[in-house]
């Protein structure tokens, strides 16, 4: 059995660092949709530009998911007019969170993925290429925890906040219109993938005209030369944003591939 679970769990229960509030949009939180005996599970952070989640990059993705036999988790990170560091904190503490509570679901410590489409893919390259082994000092237990993810999925992701191929509007939003050159390096995650970056799945296409597909082109690059592990494939038409690209068949078949390659790093059952 699959389903969505009715509770959502609240990534910080005494308030997220920074929070400006107690609305929904201040409260960093993630929605379960749980495969009973599924022992691996994947963090969904849908796209938007970090201005907002489209819906079509979460729910929907979940439930693929599940259909493979994974447990996956719906990111609410926080956007505009959050800034960097936030989402990213908020991408942090989802995998120590799951990580720490993988009992709970029946999961292998050792088999927790982050996906992320568009901003939501900047999202999860920043986290993949940004982790730690956890505070063992550190009074709240989860932080004690790893951060590191054990593979990523890239959808048309936002890669880089270099002027020549950033998506101005996720960058706008991370760290301002008036970046620093530190800032735009910082954020440029093509320059920060190491040997410890987790195997990679990426999707792009190639007249794509909101995120260049050179964002995608350059983290493969940086894989490579890394010696990590990827499979990349880049599609020939098709606009930015198409989720599971239910209307195109050719384009569809990148959750079939992307199936199939997560099976063989023994994630799902199915």
């Amino acid at each position: 059995m699959a389903g969505l679970e009715s509770v959502e769990h609240v990534l910080w229960p005494g308030g997220a660092p920074g929070a400006r509030g107690e609305d929904a949009e201040d409260i960093p939180a993630l929605t379960p949709y749980i495969v009973d005996g599924a022992t691996s599970a994947v963090i969904v952070c849908p796209g938007g530009g970090y201005v907002m989640r489209a819906e079509h990059e979460g729910d929907p993705i979940a439930r693929w998911l599940n259909s493979l036999g994974i447990t996956a988790f719906v990111l609410r990170y926080r956007v505009a007019p959050y800034m960097y560091p936030s989402a990213y904190l908020d991408a942090q503490r989802a995998i120590r969170y799951v990580r720490f509570h993988a009992s709970t679901w029946g999961l292998d410590t050792a088999k927790i993925g982050l996906l992320g489409f568009s901003a939501g893919g900047h999202l999860t390259a920043t986290a993949g290429t940004r982790h730690d082994a956890g505070d063992p000092e550190a009074a709240d237990p989860i932080d004690r925890v790893s951060s590191r993810p054990d593979l990523l999925v890239l959808c048309y992701p936002v890669i880089t906040m270099k002027d020549e191929y950033t998506h101005m509007g996720s960058r706008n939003n991370q760290i301002g219109e008036a970046p620093t050159a530190e800032q735009i390096e910082l954020l440029s995650n093509e320059l920060h993938v190491k040997a410890d970056t987790p195997p990679t799945f990426l999707w792009h296409t190639s007249e794509d005209g909101a995120v260049p597909v050179e964002n995608s082109l350059s983290f493969a690059a940086g894989l490579s030369r890394a010696g990590v592990p990827f499979d990349l494939h880049v599609y020939d038409h098709g606009r930015h944003g198409l989720g599971l690209a239910s209307d195109d068949v050719h384009i569809a078949n990148w959750s079939a591939v992307c199936g199939l390659w997560l099976k063989g790093r023994k994630f799902g059952s199915r």
